[in-house]
């Protein structure tokens, strides 16, 4: 008898433990730079975003097989000492099942040997450089954001290239910049366009005059068609060299598009072509409408880039949560790989090879309306994934 209590009481402990654990909210980290930095309107696009993303891909619950989501949020400064000590801490001390950021690429750099030391998922939204997903990568890491190589195929595709075009770049001196333009000469490679000059500046750059001078002496004197390609995520940018006044040398700018508060600069180039990652008024799908119409109820304004992939971020997370056997780490990398969502871009899907996930550019040409505050990147046509031959980064 005294046996089969102890077996009984045995068996009631196991079935409390297990729905206290059944319970416990599933912590997820976002490790973005929210102070610091003038970048850091981007980490918060990106955190109302995933947000938002939550509550329409959990009907509203924040649940996810009956237990809470609990989003833990850590401030990198933009620093990438900060970065990897927040993102560890995530990791070790608060015990999340997976981490989302960050913001700059080079201080995401940093993170991609954090997550493999600990041997969890860290998934990369909104940095953008290819190296990200490339070689000094690991298996833990999964990005939602779209790459260089994108943004280059896209870019390159609008300027519609032959040996006509000459091209010059200019480009920020960091990791963002500099696989830009190495994106970009490989997206021009074949078409039988000139690239004839390339420019990086330093970081924080607020004087474009030494650039654009070395960029129209190797551009002015050439035949035919002449541009300067900016990629940058300096919000000044593209209006400090619109400035220098390139038209009188016969040459046009194009730049990929930019956050609603930068779009009033570009309606200095009306006309201008080039690739974006996401306008509101782009994508017609359930998702980005939803997205559009309560963005604008609650904050009084239509999502911008950033948000987007905020949320394109956390669905991808709660499709995982559904589908893994089990949130360990392995289970989560098994049901990811290959794994396909929908976004307010419309489909999504992670490569099996490198984790990358494989998404729509758009060609643009920029309208302007003296009734919208901002220049509005018009719509020439969807670049679809299967048009973009984007290299394998980590094999």
């Amino acid at each position: 008898m005294k046996k089969a209590l102890l077996a009984l009481a045995a068996a009631s402990l196991a079935v409390l433990a297990t729905s206290a654990h059944a319970a416990d909210p599933i912590k997820i980290g976002l490790v973005h730079g929210i102070s610091g930095h003038t970048y850091e309107v981007f980490s918060k696009q990106t955190q109302t975003g995933f947000m938002l993303g939550l509550e329409y891909a959990t009907g509203g619950s924040m649940e996810v097989k009956g237990r809470k989501i609990e989003v833990i949020k850590k401030d990198t400064q933009f620093k990438p000492d900060v970065a990897r000590a927040v993102l560890a801490e995530a990791y070790g001390d608060d015990e999340v099942v997976l981490a989302v950021g960050a913001t700059s690429s080079g201080v995401t750099k940093g993170l991609l040997p954090i997550a493999a030391e600990y041997e969890k998922i860290l998934i990369v939204e909104p940095a953008v450089a290819d190296s990200l997903t490339g070689p000094d990568s690991n298996r833990y890491v999964f990005k939602t954001s779209r790459n260089s190589s994108m943004d280059m195929q896209g870019q390159a595709k609008a300027l519609r290239p032959d040996a006509n075009l000459y091209v010059a770049t200019i480009a920020q001196d960091y990791a963002f910049g500099r696989d830009g333009i190495t994106a970009f000469k490989a997206a021009l490679k074949g078409t039988g366009a000139n690239l004839v000059h390339e420019e990086y500046v330093p970081l924080k750059t607020d004087d474009y005059t030494s650039a654009t001078e070395r960029v129209y002496a190797a551009l002015k004197d050439k035949p035919g068609r002449k541009v300067i390609m900016i990629y940058s995520a300096d919000t000044k940018a593209l209006g400090k060299i619109a400035a220098t006044k390139p038209e009188r040398f016969g040459i046009e700018i194009s730049a990929g598009g930019h956050i609603l508060p930068v779009l009033p600069t570009y309606k200095v180039v009306p006309g201008m072509e080039g690739a974006i990652y996401y306008y509101y008024g782009i994508p017609k799908n359930p998702i980005n409408d939803w997205l559009v119409k309560t963005h604008q109820e609650r904050f009084q304004s239509p999502p911008d880039f950033f948000t987007a992939g905020g949320m394109s971020a956390a669905i991808a997370v709660v499709k995982a949560l559904e589908t893994a056997k089990s949130y360990e780490t392995e289970d989560l990398i098994t049901a990811m790989e290959g794994m396909d969502w929908d976004t307010p871009k419309g489909k999504m899907m992670f490569r099996k090879e490198d984790h990358q996930a494989l998404q729509s550019m758009y060609h643009f040409k920029i309208k302007v309306d003296p009734d919208v505050k901002w220049a509005i990147p018009e719509l020439v046509r969807e670049i679809k994934a299967e048009e973009m031959d984007i290299p394998v980064g980590r094999k």
